[in-house]
């Protein structure tokens, strides 16, 4: 979790630190969200390796300074159930995309909006929307293989290529259009990227639909090589037409950025249907949590619950566990914890062992305040289950709610050496190290936060805290001091 050192270009910096400033000024003060540059970090300066504009390493860069903004003003989807899924498809496509370095960063943003994008330094974001949109897990597969064709093929950075003259105002919109098209509704992350080139609109849109058309080409062809079915794309399309008629005037986000045109569709049919014709079922486990998303935006947790009890009344809804499941967690969300754990036992009886099932039944278990219940239930699964992250991390809430700190901690410390990257499992141990006592751990575990968030200063303050209460010489304060010497490095480069 080092921070990635800064290519030293003083001049070009302040001209980047200045333009940045001004895009995000701008684009932020029109739509009044919440700052995504608080900490005032500068964008790593230009020179690319082998004469382009800019380098792999310089977009690990920037996209580490996007994900850090948009831990700071994107609601994320922390349910690891959810989170677990998307990552597991990622998993499946990742073999197939022609990427060199495919160590990836999935972020989910909490909106029901349709939204997906990428991000320079192997960074794809997915709305939760994204479940409500696609009626298949081959639809919803197509979308992250469109994501992933752009990051193969470096589109972000060749399209900078393109602007050589006008980079640093570029690249200034180009962040700050990223961010504002993750967290907004509108179309001001694209008006943000238009307002900063020198190229018109009208050039910059058709040197868009030419990355779209390569995206979709090597998309399809990351899915008949993962085994799933290629023509979930063209229907996945399809799909974002018609919600883009019924939705008139709010064309929706995904369409202001990746622009979808009738022909694009078609020629995307055309290119589907030349691979072999094959049946690729769904997984239950995309349809439980396709249930789950939709529980979770239901209008209010009645309507939630009423949605799929009506389709609990039909035969085939009656039939299929996922509408029974996705009736579990409205009861849930509408406070009726003792329906949720009829339902999912009754699940569990035709399903046993199924995970999804598990852990939704020790989290009903917890609302009902049956802890010791919910925590011998994720023992077991766990054994069965070894490092599974949705029941180590519902296992750690069990330990937690039952006075078990140390075991939390354990299993907390656990989950953030698998997943650093997540930031909400740093604020779970944070909390489990306060329960048990240790403030050592409390200000380690809260420093690895701050560094996520881009805040380097709290950081420090946070380890140089750790390091008073440790005694010098022992291998806990050498390990403290090493992190402080790398905050430190890092902290200098900014100056």
């Amino acid at each position: 979790m080092s921070d990635t050192p800064v290519t030293n270009i003083p001049v070009k910096r302040r001209i980047e630190r200045f333009c940045i400033r001004s895009a995000l000024a701008a684009a932020l003060l029109t739509q009044a969200v919440q700052p995504v540059w608080a900490n005032d970090q500068p964008l790593p300066t230009f020179g690319g390796l082998g004469g382009g504009i800019i380098s792999d390493q310089l977009e690990v860069e920037i996209g580490q300074q996007v994900l850090s903004s948009l831990r700071r003003s994107a609601p994320q989807i922390q349910d690891p159930l959810t989170a677990d899924y998307a990552q597991t498809l990622v998993h499946r496509l990742l073999p197939s995309v022609p990427l060199n370095d495919k160590h990836l960063t999935l972020i989910m943003i909490d909106s029901p909006d349709l939204n997906a994008f990428a991000v320079p330094g192997n960074i794809v974001g997915v709305n939760g929307g994204l479940f409500l949109s696609s009626d298949s897990e081959q639809q919803f597969a197509s979308v992250l293989a469109h994501e992933l064709a752009h990051l193969s093929q470096r589109h972000f950075a060749r399209r900078l290529e393109q602007q050589e003259n006008t980079a640093p105002m570029a690249l200034a919109g180009m962040i700050a259009g990223i961010v504002l098209s993750a967290v907004t509704k509108s179309d001001i992350g694209v008006a943000a990227i238009a307002g900063t080139q020198a190229l018109s609109i009208q050039n910059m849109l058709q040197y868009s639909r030419a990355h779209e058309q390569e995206a979709d080409r090597i998309g399809l062809q990351i899915m008949a090589d993962a085994d799933l079915d290629p023509r979930g794309m063209p229907a996945m399309f399809e799909q974002m037409m018609k919600q883009n008629r019924l939705q008139g005037s709010h064309v929706p986000e995904y369409l202001s950025t990746h622009p979808l045109t009738q022909s694009r569709v078609s020629d995307t049919r055309s290119r589907a249907e030349q691979y072999p014709s094959r049946e690729v079922p769904d997984s239950l486990e995309y349809h439980l949590i396709r249930a789950r998303m939709q529980a979770h935006y239901a209008e209010t947790p009645s309507t939630g619950t009423e949605h799929f009890k009506r389709l609990q009344r039909h035969p085939d809804g009656a039939r299929n566990p996922a509408v029974g499941y996705g009736l579990a967690v409205a009861y849930l969300s509408n406070d009726q914890p003792e329906l949720a754990v009829a339902e999912l036992q009754t699940l569990l009886n035709k399903h046993p062992g199924r995970i999804t099932f598990q852990v939704t039944l020790a989290e009903a278990l917890l609302r009902m305040e049956h802890r010791q219940d919910a925590n011998t239930l994720m023992r077991e699964a766990l054994k069965r289950n070894p490092d599974n992250y949705p029941i180590t991390e519902m296992l750690a809430r069990t330990e937690l709610d039952t006075g078990n700190t140390a075991a939390a901690v354990a299993a907390l410390k656990k989950l953030t050496r698998q997943f650093p990257e997540r930031e909400h499992l740093w604020l779970r141990l944070v909390e489990a190290e306060g329960q048990a006592r240790n403030i050592v751990g409390v200000h380690q575990a809260q420093a690895e936060y701050e560094l996520l968030m881009g805040d380097l200063s709290a950081a420090r303050r946070q380890l140089l805290q750790a390091q008073e209460r440790v005694a010098p010489g022992t291998p806990a304060h050498q390990a403290i001091t090493e992190r402080l010497n790398s905050v430190a490095s890092a902290l200098s480069r900014r100056q």
